[in-house]
């Protein structure tokens, strides 16, 4: 299958988020990280954490308010269980308790669980369900520290069995410089419950400076024999130690359409940290699918929407449980074109959203 080339596509928006003084702590939800050796810091064997989060929203569509879409409600309840041991192994898990339903099976509401090996430094070998590998800041962090999707993010299937395999490149052991790149084979997340569909993918992280990337071409499976593809640019660029830009650009194509700039997603978000407390941040996401095939079931063909939002984060604690407890706020408007009917995103919307999120630690050893 042919690859799209990229040409650099750049999104100008105006914005404040947060950082700590000292570094931008950039929180993912990423693939499975490698154990720690022997010689490094003590480690956990057992680390379990409850996560949840609640907000309260309100959307209208034009001057029209959507009461099923507006009040109080729990958004998350997460088990997260991760640990280390034998200086090689390292599993995780994490189960959304609030998304079980008589129509799902368990595993349908488990983000990941899986155990990694390293047999040697830079090798990394791990089985089980994953994040599928598919580039991109908005794609990769966790769904509660999320609050407004673009239309592809809103709908995309993120985790599925599969196993994959990771090589790091660091120059110097003591530089916090380096480079990972990943090959997945997954199930298709196109089809969650089919076991003879297939995702590939490649993936390159990489941190240099005031530059990180997460960059990936992926082939996913839509049908037997039959592929979408995607090429997606991740990128995030330090400006000091309070100010960063995320910058995301996704191509997605399959065969007898076009392949550049038919069918792809830009994602933007700057973020302002004037202290350890406090994050504002300014995003804009722009999807677009002017292609005349199904191929692309996240961003349906003759869609063209654009969102625009803002808000910020509190952190009101500080040493070891800074980060338990968080309260944002923020509001969205989206226009434009869905032609998907259960679609997120819609023309005229305005979404005012506020909360709380609690993380808890209940065992650590």
């Amino acid at each position: 299958m042919n690859l799209p080339r990229l040409r650099t596509v750049s999104v100008a928006l105006l914005t404040l988020v947060g950082a700590n003084a000292q570094e931008v702590r950039v929180v993912t939800d990423t693939l499975p990280e490698p154990p720690r050796t022997e010689e490094t810091e003590h480690h956990d064997v057992v680390r379990l954490r409850v996560e949840g989060r609640g907000d309260y929203d309100t959307e209208f569509i034009g001057s029209d308010k959507v009461k099923e879409e507006s009040g109080f409600r729990g958004k998350f309840l997460n088990l997260v269980l991760t640990g280390e041991f034998a200086g090689k192994f390292a599993y995780g898990y994490r189960q959304r308790l609030n998304r079980f339903s008589r129509d799902m099976h368990f595993f349908d509401a488990t983000d990941w669980l899986y155990l990694s090996y390293r047999p040697v430094e830079p090798l990394t070998l791990s089985a089980g369900k994953q994040m599928v590998a598919v580039g991109g800041y908005e794609y990769d962090s966790a769904p509660i520290d999320q609050y407004f999707y673009s239309e592809f993010c809103s709908n995309v299937s993120c985790y599925a069995w599969g196993v994959t395999v990771a090589y790091d490149f660091r120059r110097d052991k003591d530089s916090p410089d380096h480079d990972r790149l990943l090959a997945q084979v997954c199930q298709s997340p196109l089809d969650a419950h089919t076991n003879d569909l297939y995702a590939y993918n490649l993936m390159w992280y990489g941190r240099h400076a005031w530059w990180s990337t997460m960059w990936s071409i992926n082939a996913v499976e839509t049908s037997p024999g039959r592929y979408i593809s995607y090429v997606a640019l991740g990128n995030e660029f330090r400006m000091g130690p309070k100010w960063y830009l995320r910058l995301d650009l996704m191509n997605r194509a399959s065969r007898h359409q076009q392949w550049l700039f038919a069918d792809f997603s830009v994602m933007g978000e700057l973020n302002y940290r004037p202290n350890q407390h406090l994050r504002l941040y300014g995003k804009a996401t722009y999807d677009r699918n002017k292609t005349h095939t199904d191929r692309d079931a996240y961003v349906q063909a003759g869609t063209e929407l654009t969102r625009l939002s803002c808000g910020l984060e509190y952190l009101p604690l500080k040493g070891r449980w800074h980060d338990w407890v968080r309260l944002h706020a923020g509001y969205s408007y989206a226009w434009g074109d869905n032609t998907n009917p259960n679609g997120a995103l819609h023309n005229r919307q305005h979404v005012v959203s506020a909360g709380v999120t609690c993380r808890v630690d209940v065992f650590r050893k």
